[in-house]
């Protein structure tokens, strides 16, 4: 299904572990923009739903246009959610390497989850068409697992934002 908030479970995992090396607001872009093809064609009644996007090629092209489209508007909204936050600073801005590395986190494990759950994905296109990661798990056990993820990211989240005597909370939520 286009636009799934499971993929957002490893996202919500790593922010904490990453900290301003990773933008979840980019990774979730790059969730969307990987989906567009699939939608389009859902909508056109296409057989095959999963193309271009979801090879490795496709992951990296489309991770770059995420991070080259999305960096901007999650500055902006970075600055305009610090200047009207309790503690008045901005989060530190998405810089060019973690829209790219936070883009391609994203387009890549999209490309293995979706690659688990769909059998018309060839993630090695064109060396060869075949999809060894097609159900190498059963999908209630991938979607359960990112369920799992993005709860166990939300309370270390939780804990890394406890307010600190030593001084002010994380400016790296981005």
């Amino acid at each position: 299904m286009p636009f799934t908030p499971f993929h957002m479970g490893a996202a919500l995992l790593l922010k904490p572990v990453l900290r301003a090396r990773f933008s979840v607001l980019v990774f979730g872009v790059s969730q969307v923009a990987i989906d567009i093809e699939p939608l389009v064609r859902m909508l056109r009644g296409d057989a095959v739903l999963h193309g271009w996007t979801h090879t490795l090629l496709g992951a990296v092209i489309v991770g770059t246009a995420a991070a080259l489209v999305a960096r901007a508007p999650v500055n902006w909204w970075l600055g305009w959610f610090g200047n009207h936050a309790e503690h008045g600073r901005a989060p530190m801005p998405v810089t060019w390497s973690v829209a790219l590395l936070s883009a391609w986190i994203g387009t890549g494990s999209h490309l293995v989850f979706d690659g688990i759950m769909h059998g018309d994905l060839a993630p090695f296109a064109p060396i060869t068409r075949g999809n060894p990661l097609l159900r190498v798990i059963p999908i209630g056990t991938l979607h359960l697992g990112l369920l799992v993820a993005g709860l166990i990211g939300l309370v270390l989240l939780a804990l890394r934002e406890e307010p600190r005597a030593s001084g002010p909370p994380d400016q790296d939520w981005r």
